[in-house]
């Protein structure tokens, strides 16, 4: 690829409000989707079509795999529009105005079809909306690096972001099951859900886009000089940014593990809710509790950061989630509303494991693009989502497969069922210490990581 495509970047320069918080309104598309599905979807297929547990989980992980197949030719095919255009936006307005469509396609299967007609037609769904979303996604993480080169300034740019990104989760986490009980019953109800979700996730992408008009001030057009490279050679040219940047490993690593921490509790809140906390209706407790420490510790992660570096910063956080997930281990012995003070423990640092990796992510692109060639964000970012999403479908794989192995009952809409005790109790292992030893083992990751603020304002 052309080097004429270099990003030209004020280190210091303050980046507009405007942009921040363009940039930011694509969280409510980025925390819509990740907290929607992952929070209701196995349950839907489980509890509404009468699909089994394990084949629910399948299908899910299904979807996230052909993200891991595709997000790296869209890191590399935005690259090269980047270098054509000067702009990635054309890409994020796709993903932005068809998923709406596939989102609320996937809730409109009616348990009349059967469960495994039901569960074809979501599974089709499902796999379209994930292919939106990533057109949208992969360019959306590149932009940070493109926008400033400032290692105070991403952590700016990425802790609005943030704020955005936990509302979005109150806004989905508790908002999407509220619209599924406001419907006559539970089929139409999830229909609502779905149609209301999708438009509120493809507005925050579109809007979003327009970032991309600002990054594209700052990159000059390149004519390409070469042929479009192979769909192997564009796997090939994410390998080797894994295997030229130890701090990608390590960033990317410790990510993994805790979109898989973070997805598993995630996926098994809706069953805690339900079954230990015994009131569907407590999972938007469940949110609440997480999201409102959040709200408010996110400024706090970006003033600790500033003072100690994003890398301290963000051990603490992984630090201070793993004792709160580990603590919630009691309520096998004996749930209760106290729960909730764990989760919100969880919440506040959940802030700093969303907001400060991906203010590490830009350093690690930069500091790759001074030693290497330029023009390749889209490249890391193609196996960053991809990281991140194998992590949030084996969090629901994990949740199923426990489901599975401990003799959860499925249902259909309106019918009723007991569940044995070992269900129960697998539900709160899935939602404490399973995420708890994720976390730890994730803690291992980060302590690899060696970029410091001097290696990026060198």
């Amino acid at each position: 690829m052309s080097t004429e495509a270099r990003p030209e970047r004020a280190s210091a320069a303050r980046l507009p409000a405007r942009t921040i918080a363009l940039y930011a309104i694509g969280s409510l598309g980025t925390g819509g989707y990740a907290t929607l599905p992952g929070l209701v979807l196995t349950y839907f297929l489980t509890d509404n079509l009468g699909v089994a547990a394990l084949a629910a989980g399948l299908i899910v992980t299904s979807a996230k795999i052909w993200d891991v197949v595709i997000d790296p030719l869209i890191g590399a095919a935005s690259d090269r529009q980047l270098a054509r255009t000067g702009s990635r936006r054309g890409f994020m307005i796709t993903g932005a105005m068809t998923l709406p469509l596939f989102f609320a396609l996937t809730f409109a299967v009616p348990p009349s079809w059967g469960p495994t007609a039901g569960a074809i037609c979501v599974l089709l769904a499902f796999l379209a909306t994930a292919t939106s979303f990533s057109l949208f996604q992969v360019p959306y993480v590149a932009l940070p690096a493109e926008l400033t080169g400032s290692y105070d300034e991403r952590t700016r740019l990425l802790g609005w972001r943030v704020i955005v990104l936990t509302a979005a989760i109150l806004l989905f986490g508790a908002g999407g099951p509220e619209l599924r009980r406001a419907g006559p019953d539970q089929v139409i109800g999830y229909l609502l859900m779905g149609i209301a979700a999708g438009l509120v996730i493809g507005i925050g992408m579109y809007v979003a886009s327009k970032t991309a008009d600002a990054a594209a001030s700052r990159v000059a057009p390149a004519s390409p000089t070469e042929h479009p490279p192979s769909v192997r050679e564009q796997y090939a040219s994410g390998f080797r940014a894994l295997r030229r940047s130890q701090p990608f490993r390590a960033l990317l690593t410790t990510f993994l593990l805790q979109a898989l921490a973070t997805g598993t509790m995630l996926a098994g809140a809706q069953y805690v809710a339900t079954w230990v906390l015994r009131s569907e209706d407590a999972v938007t407790l469940v949110f609440l509790a997480l999201v409102g420490p959040a709200l408010l510790a996110t400024p706090g992660w970006t003033s600790i950061a500033r003072r100690i570096g994003k890398e301290r910063a963000f051990r603490i956080a992984s630090a201070v989630f793993t004792i709160a997930a580990a603590s919630i281990t009691a309520a096998v012995w004996a749930p209760g509303a106290w729960i909730y003070a764990s989760v919100a423990v969880a919440g506040i640092a959940y802030a700093g494991l969303q907001s400060l990796p991906m203010a590490m992510l830009p350093d690690v692109i930069s500091h790759d693009e001074r030693t290497n060639a330029p023009g390749q964000a889209g490249t890391f970012t193609g196996v960053w989502t991809a990281g991140e999403t194998v992590g949030f479908a084996l969090g629901a794989t994990f949740v199923s497969l426990t489901l599975a192995a401990t003799g959860y009952v499925s249902t259909v809409a309106g019918a009723t069922a007991q569940q044995p005790d070992a269900a129960v109790t697998g539900i709160a292992l899935s939602f404490s210490i399973l995420p708890a030893v994720l976390m730890a083992a994730s803690i291992v990751a980060l302590s690899r990581y060696r970029l410091r603020r001097s290696d990026i304002e060198a």
